[in-house]
C-alpha cells in the first residue's frame, strides 16, 4: 500500500491514511475528517470507532479500526496473530457461514508487527462480558453460529496445506514454552489448590494432547469466547477477533466456550444440550458421520483449550486489573469443568 506509515495509533489515521486505505481495497472513498473513541477491551490489539467526514464517498461514515498497539516488542510478540487476522478477512471470510463484520480494509508491514483492520460497525450491538458470563441462550447461539466456520472447511485438504497439523517439532516448541509460563501464571495469580492441580495436568498432557489424532479438523477460531462475540439488540451474534485462528479439532472452540463463559451451574446443566445444538447444526451443514457420542467425547477431551489459552494468554497480554480478573475467573470456571469431567484427576 502506499501510505507513508501503517497506524499503530488512532491518531494516525488521519483522512489522507483512510482515504488511501479504502480507495486501494476498491472503494470509492474522501474522507476528510475524522474522530474516533475507543471500544472493546482487546488483550492485544486496539479498537476504535471511527466517525467519518466524506466529502465523498460509498462506504458508511462509522467503522471499527482494529491497529496493533503498543511498544515494539509486544508487537513482535504478537505478529503472527496479527498476520492471521488479516490473511483470515482476505483469504476466508467469503467461503464461511459464520456471522462476521464486513472488512472494507486492510494493511500489514511486512514483519507483522504493524496492521490495520477497517471493519463493519455492528451498532448497538453489545461485547460480550467474559467476567461477567454469557446465558445458557446465548452460549447456545454462539455454539451454533460457530458451526458456520467449522462446517464449510471440516476436513479439507486444502486447509491443511495453509495451516498444516501440529508436529513433534511443535509439541517441543509448546512444551519448551509452556512449563515456563504456567510458573509465572502462577507467581501472578496464586491459583487454588485444584487450579494448581489443573496447571500441573496441563502442563504435563498438553504435549501428547497437541498431536493427538482427532475424529475431525477444520479452521478454528482459537480463542471462542463470550468477549469476542457482539450481541445484537434482537440475539443475532457476530463473532470477531480471529487472531489464533489455525487448523485443528473444532470441539476446542466449543469446549473453550462453554468452560470459560458460562458458570459452573449453568454449564453442568446445559454444556450436553449446547453441544447436541452444535453437532446438529454441522449435520445440517453437510458434515456427515459425527455421532453424539464422538462429538461429546470430542469436547471433554478439548476441554484442555481452555487452560492452555488462559496461561498463553496472560503471559501475551499486557497485564491490566480487568485482564487479570478475566484470566482468574476464567481459570476458575475451567478448572470446574475439567474436574466434573475427570474427577480422577483430584488427590
Amino acid at each position: 500500500m502506499s501510505v507513508a506509515i501503517i497506524p499503530i495509533s488512532p491518531d494516525q489515521l488521519t483522512p489522507a491514511v483512510l482515504t488511501t486505505l479504502l480507495t486501494e481495497a476498491g472503494h470509492h472513498a474522501d474522507v476528510r475528517g475524522v474522530t474516533y473513541t475507543a471500544v472493546g477491551t482487546g488483550q492485544m490489539a486496539g479498537s476504535y470507532r471511527l466517525r467519518l467526514d466524506l466529502a465523498a464517498g460509498d462506504v458508511p461514515t462509522t467503522m471499527i479500526a482494529k491497529l496493533a498497539t503498543g511498544d515494539l516488542p509486544q508487537r513482535q510478540f504478537a505478529s503472527g496473530a496479527f498476520r492471521n487476522e488479516v490473511d483470515f478477512y482476505s483469504d476466508f471470510a467469503a467461503r464461511l457461514h459464520v456471522p462476521l463484520p464486513e472488512c472494507y480494509a486492510s494493511a500489514i508491514s511486512a514483519d507483522g508487527t504493524e496492521f490495520v483492520l477497517l471493519l463493519q460497525d455492528m451498532g448497538d450491538a453489545v461485547q460480550g462480558d467474559q467476567i461477567a458470563g454469557c446465558t445458557p441462550e446465548q452460549a447456545r447461539s454462539v455454539a451454533v453460529a460457530t458451526a458456520g466456520l467449522h462446517a464449510p472447511t471440516c476436513d479439507d485438504p486444502a486447509l491443511l496445506q495453509r495451516f498444516p497439523l501440529p508436529t513433534a517439532d511443535d509439541r517441543e516448541l509448546m512444551e519448551s514454552v509452556l512449563a515456563p509460563m504456567t510458573d509465572v501464571f502462577r507467581e501472578r495469580f496464586t491459583p487454588d489448590a485444584a487450579e494448581s492441580v489443573v496447571l500441573d495436568w496441563l502442563v504435563a498432557t498438553a504435549g501428547d494432547w497437541l498431536i493427538a489424532e482427532r475424529s475431525h479438523t477444520a479452521l478454528i477460531h482459537g480463542d471462542m469466547r463470550i468477549d469476542n462475540v457482539l450481541f445484537g439488540s434482537d440475539g443475532a451474534v457476530t463473532v470477531i477477533d480471529w487472531q489464533t485462528i489455525t487448523t485443528g479439532s473444532p470441539m476446542r472452540d466449543l469446549a473453550f466456550l462453554l468452560a470459560s463463559s458460562l458458570e459452573v451451574d449453568d454449564r453442568r446443566r446445559h454444556e450436553r444440550g449446547i453441544v447436541e445444538a452444535y453437532r446438529q447444526a454441522l449435520l445440517a451443514a453437510g458434515v456427515d458421520g459425527y455421532s453424539a457420542e464422538q462429538c461429546w467425547d470430542d469436547y471433554v477431551t478439548d476441554l484442555l483449550q481452555a487452560p492452555l489459552i488462559v496461561v498463553f494468554g496472560a503471559g501475551a497480554a499486557t497485564p491490566t486489573e480487568r485482564g487479570d480478573a478475566m484470566f482468574a475467573t476464567m481459570l476458575r470456571r475451567a478448572t470446574v469443568a475439567i474436574t466434573d469431567h475427570s474427577p480422577d484427576l483430584m488427590p
